[in-house]
């Protein structure tokens, strides 16, 4: 695993900000979740480090590469999408 860098990503829908200015960094080897209220763009954001969706700004590194513009299947990275059917 290795470390993931958000710096200064934004998403709007339309005339509505999803994320404003998100700058984060994700160590290698950390476990980390992300909190907050629904529609705080919680998902939003890992569907753009993921690559299912692309950023209106800002950069995604995953290790030293920027993969901002490289699509989901070479990224080489897993997502699962929260659901009460996993407990």
């Amino acid at each position: 695993m290795t470390n993931v860098k958000v710096n200064s990503v934004a998403k709007t829908y339309g005339i509505t900000p999803v994320l404003s200015d998100i700058t984060t960094e994700f160590p290698e080897g950390s476990f980390t979740s992300l909190l907050g209220p629904s529609g705080s763009g919680k998902t939003t954001l890992l569907r753009i480090i993921a690559g299912f969706i692309k950023p209106d700004q800002g950069i995604v590194r995953i290790g030293n590469n920027d993969v901002t513009d490289i699509p989901v299947w070479g990224r080489n990275i897993g997502m699962m999408f929260q659901s009460y059917a996993l407990f």
